[in-house]
């Protein structure tokens, strides 16, 4: 029988500019049954995951000159690698942190709408500002890991956004994702309200990495994400479970910083 007979049950496949030409028109169809919106306002927009230029405005990314520790904005750029005051004062347990924006205005929006409203929609334009952020933790680190929520806020909540947001950065750079290589020992109150010195005490010795997933720590570079840094206690208190499962490097990356050391947000 003739080869591509129609008998034979399968069609050629369609010209690449043919398979172009169906895919705008199958996005075009889309938009008009969901059309764009801003993420946050959800102000008619020209494309998806993306924001109005007024919610634009009010995100203040976290630019370069940078604290390389605490990931805070520094005044000035004096050169080279830079540490701050508070960094070489108190140095963190882990190496260095990285964050997308300050907690506030429009970027505090979309945490909450990721945490709190079940807006998933938001993660897809998330993870590539953390991606963009953390450009160089990644060069170095093996292994994507998130900070692990209580049992009873991931039943209550029914999934946990830093999971959420480490699996998209492992999605779209190809590093390795643990989901499990941290657990939480025991629960914690509420961190919110608390002092710096409290959260450090309530999350004091709350992780650890399972003896039976231990192997997989040991040596590794490590990325830990989590959705905001307010003080690093909680950040913290996973970089030192994962050294003392034996990690050679522990890195943090947030969507947001608590850019301001006095303010304690909700």
């Amino acid at each position: 029988m003739a080869a591509g007979s129609g008998d034979e049950g399968t069609d050629p496949p369609a010209p690449a500019g043919e398979r172009g030409l169906l895919r705008r028109a199958f996005s075009a169809l889309s938009d008009v049954v969901m059309p764009p919106v801003c993420l946050v306002c959800r102000a008619p927009i020209v494309g998806h995951d993306a924001l109005c230029a007024r919610c634009w405005r009010e995100i203040d990314f976290i630019r370069p000159p940078l604290c390389d520790r605490l990931g805070i904005p520094l005044p000035y750029d004096t050169g080279g690698t830079m540490i701050s005051a508070a960094a070489a004062a108190d140095p963190p347990p882990y190496d260095r942190a990285r964050a997308v924006a300050a907690y506030a205005g429009s970027m505090r929006m979309l945490v909450h709408a990721l945490k709190f409203h079940d807006r998933h929609d938001v993660r897809c334009l998330l993870g590539k500002w953390l991606v963009a952020a953390g450009r160089d933790l990644m060069a170095e680190a093996e292994i994507v890991v998130p900070v692990p929520l209580a049992r009873r806020r991931l039943l209550a909540r029914r999934f946990n956004q830093a999971a959420l947001l480490a699996g998209e950065v492992a999605r779209l750079t190809g590093l390795r994702y643990e989901p499990l290589l941290l657990e939480r020992t025991r629960a914690t109150a509420s961190q919110v309200g608390l002092s710096r010195g409290q959260r450090e005490r309530n999350v004091s010795g709350a992780f650890a990495v399972p003896a039976r997933l231990a192997v997989r720590a040991k040596g590794r570079r490590i990325l830990v994400v989590d959705d905001v840094i307010t003080t690093g206690s909680t950040v913290g208190a996973c970089a030192r479970a994962l050294r003392r499962a034996g990690a050679e490097r522990v890195d943090v990356l947030a969507l947001a910083l608590v850019t301001d050391r006095g303010l304690i947000p909700a």
